[in-house]
């Protein structure tokens, strides 16, 4: 708990009493917060701040965390380092975010115009924003259910799924996919959806739920596939998986190598995806409420 009590030190240090509605006072000899301004904002003791900045203090509850962390106006990343110095599962966030962010969104418009499919995921791989390029490959997912959108959905229980790996890579792609899921379980345990896509997964592909069984958690990483489609035959592509954007979505993007023949192909099949779904530059859910999925 050293770098526990650290923390509680610096973050201390640096915030203002006016910063949580305290008035200065006089006779500050050091900057920040004293012991008991933070004890009283966090509505704890003065002793057990004192116990918590001399690593006497053990297992502080999540409750207490969130006390800390709103009273040393922590941001995220912040907030959820202290809960992992701790030790402590963070509080589940509700439900899965689905927000998509201006800067997402003129990330994937950039792509519009390059043989380059993408598309922006949620927690729970459902698809939420994408370009013509992988609507053309996948189907246009404005079109689809909620779990015909949903990769891991789809990778379990569609046999005609238009992607394969080198059998090693698809042993690391399902259990990567498993792994995430897992860890998404962990982040929101009351989400709805993502109870019902486990539940769903587990009754319906045998594999999904020998690999749930199994309790790995991880992240998708780099992987080699080949798309296989009607109108430009078999494409390999590299796909890579940026992750870190808020409420733990990733965007996927798709490559051929330069001035390849599968590259070619996905230029063509961009054209034809622009041809035939004269979109606005990047297809998105609508905002509002989840539409609902008797599906589920």
């Amino acid at each position: 708990m050293d770098e526990f009590a650290q923390l509680i030190r610096a973050w201390r240090s640096r915030v203002r009493p006016a910063d949580v509605g305290l008035a200065p006072g006089l006779n500050r000899r050091t900057p920040g917060l004293r012991r008991e301004e933070l004890a009283l904002t966090a509505g704890v003791s003065v002793d057990y701040i004192v116990r918590l900045e001399q690593g006497r203090a053990r297992n502080p509850s999540a409750q207490l965390l969130t006390s800390l962390a709103r009273a040393l106006r922590l941001n995220d990343e912040e907030r959820e380092h202290l809960f992992r110095v701790a030790g402590v599962a963070l509080p589940s966030a509700g439900h899965v975010p689905r927000h998509i962010t201006p800067t997402a969104q003129r990330m994937v418009d950039r792509f519009r115009n390059l043989p380059v499919a993408v598309a922006m995921h949620t927690a729970i791989y459902e698809v939420v924003l994408w370009n013509p390029l992988w609507a053309t490959l996948f189907g246009d997912p404005s079109s689809q259910t909620r779990l015909e959108r949903n990769v891991a959905w789809r990778y379990f229980t569609d046999r005609a799924h238009p992607v394969t790996h080198t059998p090693e890579d698809e042993e690391t792609y399902a259990r990567d996919l498993v792994g995430h899921l897992r860890k998404a379980v962990s982040r929101y345990p009351d989400d709805p959806d993502l109870s019902q896509l486990i539940t769903r997964l587990t009754r319906v592909s045998p594999e999904f739920s020998r690999r749930w069984r199994e309790g790995t958690v991880g992240e998708l990483r780099t992987s080699r596939k080949t798309l296989h489609t009607a109108l430009a035959g078999d494409i390999v592509v590299d796909c890579d998986t940026l992750t870190g954007g808020p409420g733990d979505q990733t965007i996927v993007i798709m490559t051929a190598a330069p001035g390849s023949e599968d590259e070619h192909k996905l230029d063509l099949l961009r054209v034809i995806g622009l041809q035939q779904l004269h979109t606005p530059p990047a297809r998105r859910l609508p905002a509002g409420p989840p539409e609902k999925d008797h599906s589920v």
